[in-house]
């Protein structure tokens, strides 16, 4: 059996992943309903798959000192899930319990835990990994979440930039708290 991917991201309507303003965490557009449905999508066993960039940017909510009473339910249950993580600078031990470091191709290491997971993979941003993921034809699922702001003078990083044409199939779309959509795509190479 064959475990899915999915590319899991947040963005702006504009198409950026992160912010450099005083937006904080979610765009401030956080809600219950959207809180809820994050839990819930993390709620079954999976395995995390992530670049070392992203894993390093999570490691202060990992350590001992940091009260994981403030984390929201769904960050609770992905550093409870075991991961992957790419990286030839990184040495264990490290403080996301279960963590497996790769140094080689992450092509075809996603590729062999497709094979082999009994678990769905699933990476929470990790841009430049998800883009080579989506061209190597790995990502059976983007999950967009568009927060409603344009941060045009504060965006970083936009999502999609860099990558093929593909067409998306459209699976499912939900609002949350009147605001947040959520777009679940299957995508397509083009032509």
């Amino acid at each position: 059996m064959t475990a899915t991917y999915t590319f899991d991201v947040f963005a702006t309507l504009d198409g950026y992943a992160n912010h450099s303003g005083d937006w904080g965490g979610y765009w401030g557009k956080q809600g219950p309903e959207f809180l809820a449905h994050r839990a819930a999508a993390y709620r079954d066993p999976l395995r995390m798959v992530l670049g070392a960039k992203t894993y390093s940017s999570n490691a202060p909510f990992l350590e001992a000192d940091f009260d994981h009473g403030r984390l929201d339910e769904w960050i609770t249950r992905m550093f409870g899930s075991p991961v992957t993580v790419f990286s030839s600078r990184l040495t264990e031990p490290l403080g996301w319990p279960d963590t497996t470091i790769e140094a080689g191709d992450p092509v075809e290491v996603v590729r062999r835990l497709k094979a082999e997971s009994d678990v769905p993979l699933r990476s929470h941003g990790s841009l430049t990994l998800n883009r080579a993921m989506l061209g190597a034809g790995l990502v059976d699922v983007i999950e967009l979440t568009v927060f409603p702001v344009l941060s045009g003078k504060t965006g970083v990083a936009r999502v999609f930039d860099g990558v093929d044409d593909f067409d998306l199939e459209l699976l499912e779309a939900r609002t949350f708290d009147g605001h947040t959509q959520v777009l679940t795509y299957r995508p397509a190479r083009h032509g």
